[in-house]
Protein backbone atom coordinates (compact mmCIF):
# COMPACT_ATOMS: atom_id res chain seq x y z
CA UNK A 1 0.00 0.00 0.00
CA UNK A 2 2.80 2.45 0.92
CA UNK A 3 4.49 1.79 -2.45
CA UNK A 4 1.24 2.44 -4.30
CA UNK A 5 0.68 5.72 -2.44
CA UNK A 6 4.26 6.82 -3.09
CA UNK A 7 3.91 6.01 -6.76
CA UNK A 8 0.66 7.94 -6.94
CA UNK A 9 2.31 10.96 -5.36
CA UNK A 10 5.16 10.81 -7.86
CA UNK A 11 2.72 10.66 -10.74
CA UNK A 12 0.73 13.59 -9.37
CA UNK A 13 -2.36 11.48 -8.94
CA UNK A 14 -2.60 12.51 -5.28
CA UNK A 15 -1.86 15.97 -3.95
CA UNK A 16 0.30 16.32 -0.85
CA UNK A 17 -2.65 17.82 1.01
CA UNK A 18 -4.94 14.95 0.17
CA UNK A 19 -2.29 12.49 1.26
CA UNK A 20 -1.72 14.31 4.57
CA UNK A 21 -5.42 14.19 5.34
CA UNK A 22 -5.39 10.40 5.16
CA UNK A 23 -3.10 10.27 8.22
CA UNK A 24 -4.72 8.89 11.35
CA UNK A 25 -3.34 9.03 14.88
CA UNK A 26 -4.30 7.71 18.28
CA UNK A 27 -2.74 9.75 21.10
CA UNK A 28 -2.38 8.21 24.53
CA UNK A 29 -2.60 10.55 27.52
CA UNK A 30 -1.17 8.41 30.36
CA UNK A 31 -3.24 10.19 33.00
CA UNK A 32 -6.82 10.98 33.97
CA UNK A 33 -8.98 13.30 31.86
CA UNK A 34 -8.56 16.97 32.71
CA UNK A 35 -4.89 16.97 33.65
CA UNK A 36 -2.02 18.58 31.77
CA UNK A 37 -1.18 15.58 29.59
CA UNK A 38 -4.84 15.04 28.74
CA UNK A 39 -5.22 18.73 27.88
CA UNK A 40 -2.16 18.54 25.64
CA UNK A 41 -3.38 15.40 23.87
CA UNK A 42 -6.83 16.87 23.25
CA UNK A 43 -5.32 20.15 22.04
CA UNK A 44 -3.24 18.13 19.56
CA UNK A 45 -6.36 16.24 18.51
CA UNK A 46 -8.26 19.44 17.79
CA UNK A 47 -5.44 21.30 16.06
CA UNK A 48 -4.27 18.36 13.93
CA UNK A 49 -7.78 18.06 12.52
CA UNK A 50 -8.47 21.79 12.18
CA UNK A 51 -5.10 22.43 10.53
CA UNK A 52 -5.61 19.39 8.29
CA UNK A 53 -2.50 17.64 9.56
CA UNK A 54 -4.51 14.45 9.99
CA UNK A 55 -7.93 13.27 8.99
CA UNK A 56 -8.73 11.45 12.22
CA UNK A 57 -7.21 11.76 15.70
CA UNK A 58 -8.39 9.83 18.76
CA UNK A 59 -7.33 10.35 22.39
CA UNK A 60 -7.24 7.53 24.94
CA UNK A 61 -6.50 7.81 28.66
CA UNK A 62 -4.52 5.26 30.68
CA UNK A 63 -4.04 6.33 34.29
CA UNK A 64 -1.62 5.47 37.06
CA UNK A 65 1.86 5.76 38.57
CA UNK A 66 2.88 9.08 37.07
CA UNK A 67 2.30 7.87 33.53
CA UNK A 68 4.40 4.72 33.81
CA UNK A 69 1.43 2.36 33.48
CA UNK A 70 0.43 4.01 30.21
CA UNK A 71 4.06 4.04 29.09
CA UNK A 72 4.39 0.30 29.70
CA UNK A 73 1.19 -0.38 27.76
CA UNK A 74 2.33 1.88 24.92
CA UNK A 75 5.67 0.09 24.62
CA UNK A 76 4.22 -3.42 24.78
CA UNK A 77 1.11 -3.00 22.63
CA UNK A 78 1.99 -0.34 20.08
CA UNK A 79 5.47 -1.39 19.00
CA UNK A 80 6.07 -0.60 15.33
CA UNK A 81 2.73 1.21 14.90
CA UNK A 82 3.40 4.65 13.40
CA UNK A 83 -0.20 5.75 14.01
CA UNK A 84 0.23 5.66 17.79
CA UNK A 85 1.57 8.63 19.79
CA UNK A 86 2.18 9.22 23.49
CA UNK A 87 2.05 12.51 25.39
CA UNK A 88 4.36 12.73 28.38
CA UNK A 89 6.65 15.13 30.14
CA UNK A 90 9.00 15.98 32.93
CA UNK A 91 6.77 14.40 35.59
CA UNK A 92 7.14 11.07 33.79
CA UNK A 93 10.94 11.31 34.01
CA UNK A 94 10.69 11.48 37.80
CA UNK A 95 8.00 8.80 37.99
CA UNK A 96 10.11 6.33 36.01
CA UNK A 97 12.97 6.79 38.47
CA UNK A 98 10.96 6.81 41.70
CA UNK A 99 8.80 3.86 40.67
CA UNK A 100 11.85 1.97 39.42
CA UNK A 101 9.88 1.40 36.24
CA UNK A 102 11.11 -1.46 34.04
CA UNK A 103 9.97 0.56 31.02
CA UNK A 104 11.73 3.87 30.30
CA UNK A 105 11.69 6.63 27.72
CA UNK A 106 14.65 4.91 26.05
CA UNK A 107 12.11 2.42 24.70
CA UNK A 108 9.94 4.94 22.83
CA UNK A 109 10.77 7.19 19.88
CA UNK A 110 10.95 10.82 21.11
CA UNK A 111 9.51 13.24 18.58
CA UNK A 112 9.41 16.71 20.14
CA UNK A 113 9.10 18.84 23.22
CA UNK A 114 5.94 20.90 22.78
CA UNK A 115 5.21 23.20 25.69
CA UNK A 116 6.60 24.27 29.02
CA UNK A 117 5.42 25.83 32.25
CA UNK A 118 7.50 27.20 35.09
CA UNK A 119 6.79 26.48 38.73
CA UNK A 120 5.38 29.07 41.12
CA UNK A 121 6.05 29.18 44.87
CA UNK A 122 3.18 30.59 46.92
CA UNK A 123 2.12 31.08 50.52
CA UNK A 124 -1.24 31.98 52.07
CA UNK A 125 -1.94 35.69 52.12
CA UNK A 126 -1.60 35.81 55.93
CA UNK A 127 1.74 33.97 55.91
CA UNK A 128 4.67 35.49 57.84
CA UNK A 129 6.83 34.74 54.79
CA UNK A 130 6.77 37.98 52.83
CA UNK A 131 9.59 37.11 50.39
CA UNK A 132 11.23 34.02 48.97
CA UNK A 133 14.23 34.94 51.12
CA UNK A 134 12.07 34.53 54.25
CA UNK A 135 10.96 31.07 53.13
CA UNK A 136 14.52 30.06 52.20
CA UNK A 137 15.80 31.16 55.61
CA UNK A 138 13.12 29.11 57.38
CA UNK A 139 14.02 26.06 55.28
CA UNK A 140 17.68 26.44 56.13
CA UNK A 141 16.94 26.82 59.85
CA UNK A 142 14.59 23.81 60.08
CA UNK A 143 13.46 22.23 56.80
CA UNK A 144 11.15 19.77 58.55
CA UNK A 145 9.15 22.59 60.11
CA UNK A 146 8.17 24.08 56.75
CA UNK A 147 5.43 21.95 55.18
CA UNK A 148 5.25 22.36 51.40
CA UNK A 149 2.28 21.14 49.35
CA UNK A 150 2.55 19.96 45.77
CA UNK A 151 1.79 17.16 43.35
CA UNK A 152 2.90 13.55 43.34
CA UNK A 153 6.06 12.40 45.10
CA UNK A 154 9.00 12.64 42.73
CA UNK A 155 7.12 14.95 40.37
CA UNK A 156 8.08 18.43 39.20
CA UNK A 157 6.73 20.14 42.32
CA UNK A 158 8.65 17.80 44.61
CA UNK A 159 11.82 18.29 42.57
CA UNK A 160 11.36 22.07 42.78
CA UNK A 161 11.02 21.83 46.56
CA UNK A 162 14.20 19.77 46.79
CA UNK A 163 16.14 22.15 44.57
CA UNK A 164 14.88 25.13 46.58
CA UNK A 165 15.96 23.52 49.85
CA UNK A 166 19.37 22.62 48.46
CA UNK A 167 19.92 26.15 47.10
CA UNK A 168 18.90 27.57 50.50
CA UNK A 169 21.53 25.45 52.24
CA UNK A 170 19.11 22.89 53.70
CA UNK A 171 19.23 19.11 53.45
CA UNK A 172 16.77 18.10 50.69
CA UNK A 173 16.15 14.79 52.46
CA UNK A 174 14.82 16.69 55.49
CA UNK A 175 12.13 18.70 53.71
CA UNK A 176 8.52 18.20 54.78
CA UNK A 177 6.91 17.73 51.37
CA UNK A 178 3.20 16.86 51.37
CA UNK A 179 2.21 15.15 48.11
CA UNK A 180 -1.34 15.48 46.80
CA UNK A 181 -2.86 13.54 43.93
CA UNK A 182 -4.60 16.58 42.47
CA UNK A 183 -4.01 20.30 42.21
CA UNK A 184 -7.35 21.05 43.87
CA UNK A 185 -6.41 19.13 47.01
CA UNK A 186 -3.04 20.86 47.27
CA UNK A 187 -4.66 24.27 46.74
CA UNK A 188 -7.21 23.59 49.50
CA UNK A 189 -4.41 22.68 51.90
CA UNK A 190 -2.55 25.92 51.12
CA UNK A 191 -5.64 28.12 51.39
CA UNK A 192 -6.62 26.33 54.61
CA UNK A 193 -3.21 27.12 56.16
CA UNK A 194 -2.54 23.40 56.60
CA UNK A 195 0.89 23.90 55.01
CA UNK A 196 3.37 26.75 54.98
CA UNK A 197 3.78 26.97 51.21
CA UNK A 198 2.80 25.43 47.91
CA UNK A 199 4.55 24.69 44.63
CA UNK A 200 2.89 24.05 41.26
CA UNK A 201 2.54 25.48 37.78
CA UNK A 202 1.63 29.16 37.82
CA UNK A 203 -1.71 28.43 36.14
CA UNK A 204 -2.83 26.37 39.16
CA UNK A 205 -2.57 29.45 41.40
CA UNK A 206 -3.28 32.30 39.00
CA UNK A 207 -6.85 33.11 40.05
CA UNK A 208 -6.07 32.93 43.79
CA UNK A 209 -3.02 35.17 43.33
CA UNK A 210 -5.17 37.68 41.45
CA UNK A 211 -7.81 37.52 44.18
CA UNK A 212 -5.22 38.17 46.87
CA UNK A 213 -5.77 34.90 48.76
CA UNK A 214 -2.28 33.66 47.84
CA UNK A 215 1.02 35.54 47.79
CA UNK A 216 3.38 34.67 44.93
CA UNK A 217 6.96 34.60 46.22
CA UNK A 218 8.93 33.49 43.16
CA UNK A 219 8.94 31.55 39.89
CA UNK A 220 11.45 29.00 38.63
CA UNK A 221 12.08 30.61 35.24
CA UNK A 222 15.49 31.79 34.05
CA UNK A 223 14.17 35.33 33.55
CA UNK A 224 11.15 37.29 34.72
CA UNK A 225 7.92 36.26 33.02
CA UNK A 226 5.99 39.00 31.29
CA UNK A 227 2.75 39.76 33.11
CA UNK A 228 3.77 37.98 36.33
CA UNK A 229 4.85 40.22 39.20
CA UNK A 230 7.38 37.99 40.93
CA UNK A 231 11.14 37.52 41.01
CA UNK A 232 12.89 34.42 39.77
CA UNK A 233 14.66 32.19 42.25
CA UNK A 234 17.88 32.89 40.44
CA UNK A 235 17.68 36.67 40.85
CA UNK A 236 16.83 36.06 44.51
CA UNK A 237 20.17 34.35 45.03
CA UNK A 238 18.84 30.79 44.75
CA UNK A 239 20.39 29.05 41.76
CA UNK A 240 17.35 27.12 40.54
CA UNK A 241 15.76 27.05 37.08
CA UNK A 242 13.11 24.41 36.40
CA UNK A 243 10.52 23.95 33.70
CA UNK A 244 7.74 21.40 33.57
CA UNK A 245 7.74 20.50 29.88
CA UNK A 246 5.47 18.28 27.84
CA UNK A 247 6.45 16.11 24.91
CA UNK A 248 5.11 13.77 22.28
CA UNK A 249 6.70 10.43 21.43
CA UNK A 250 6.04 7.77 18.82
CA UNK A 251 6.00 4.01 19.28
CA UNK A 252 9.12 1.86 19.49
CA UNK A 253 10.60 0.23 16.41
CA UNK A 254 9.17 2.53 13.76
CA UNK A 255 11.28 3.24 10.67
CA UNK A 256 13.36 6.36 10.15
CA UNK A 257 10.97 7.31 7.34
CA UNK A 258 7.95 6.96 9.64
CA UNK A 259 9.67 9.02 12.34
CA UNK A 260 10.41 11.75 9.79
CA UNK A 261 6.77 11.78 8.67
CA UNK A 262 5.47 12.06 12.23
CA UNK A 263 7.99 14.81 13.02
CA UNK A 264 6.86 16.71 9.92
CA UNK A 265 3.21 16.38 10.98
CA UNK A 266 3.94 17.59 14.52
CA UNK A 267 6.02 20.47 13.16
CA UNK A 268 3.15 21.47 10.86
CA UNK A 269 0.80 21.38 13.85
CA UNK A 270 3.11 23.55 15.98
CA UNK A 271 3.52 26.10 13.18
CA UNK A 272 -0.22 26.41 12.59
CA UNK A 273 -2.26 29.44 13.63
CA UNK A 274 -4.59 27.09 15.48
CA UNK A 275 -1.77 25.80 17.71
CA UNK A 276 -0.48 29.31 18.43
CA UNK A 277 -3.99 30.32 19.48
CA UNK A 278 -4.19 27.24 21.72
CA UNK A 279 -0.92 28.16 23.44
CA UNK A 280 -2.11 31.69 24.09
CA UNK A 281 -5.51 30.57 25.34
CA UNK A 282 -3.98 28.09 27.81
CA UNK A 283 -1.01 30.20 28.85
CA UNK A 284 1.43 27.56 27.59
CA UNK A 285 4.94 28.55 26.55
CA UNK A 286 6.07 27.36 23.12
CA UNK A 287 9.20 25.30 23.84
CA UNK A 288 9.17 23.30 20.62
CA UNK A 289 12.33 21.25 20.18
CA UNK A 290 12.70 18.27 17.85
CA UNK A 291 15.28 15.95 16.36
CA UNK A 292 18.74 15.43 17.82
CA UNK A 293 18.45 18.62 19.90
CA UNK A 294 15.47 17.20 21.78
CA UNK A 295 17.15 13.81 22.22
CA UNK A 296 20.14 15.57 23.80
CA UNK A 297 17.98 17.74 26.05
CA UNK A 298 15.93 14.74 27.18
CA UNK A 299 19.05 12.78 28.13
CA UNK A 300 20.38 15.77 30.05
CA UNK A 301 17.10 16.22 31.94
CA UNK A 302 17.00 12.53 32.90
CA UNK A 303 20.53 12.73 34.33
CA UNK A 304 19.81 15.94 36.26
CA UNK A 305 16.51 14.59 37.60
CA UNK A 306 18.13 11.42 38.87
CA UNK A 307 20.70 13.52 40.75
CA UNK A 308 18.12 15.66 42.59
CA UNK A 309 15.90 12.66 43.38
CA UNK A 310 18.95 11.00 44.93
CA UNK A 311 19.49 14.19 46.98
CA UNK A 312 15.86 14.08 48.12
CA UNK A 313 16.22 10.39 48.98
CA UNK A 314 13.62 9.03 46.58
CA UNK A 315 16.17 7.29 44.37
CA UNK A 316 19.00 5.30 45.90
CA UNK A 317 21.16 4.54 42.87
Amino acid sequence: MKRLLAAALMLGLLSGTAFAQTAEYTIMAPASPGGGWDQTARAMQTVMQEAKVAGSVEVVNVTGAGGTIGLAQFVSRDKGDASKLLVGGYVMVGAILTNNSPVTLDQVTPIARLTGEYEAIVVPAASPFKTIGDLAAALKADPGAVAIAGGSAGGTDHIAAGLLAKAAGADPKAINYIAFSGGGEALAAILGNQVAAGISGYGEFESQIAAGSLRLLAVTSDARIEGIDAPTLKESGLDVVLQNWRMVAAAPDISDEEKATITADVTKMVESAEWKATLERNGWANTFLAGDAFDTQLASDITATKAILQDIGLVTQ
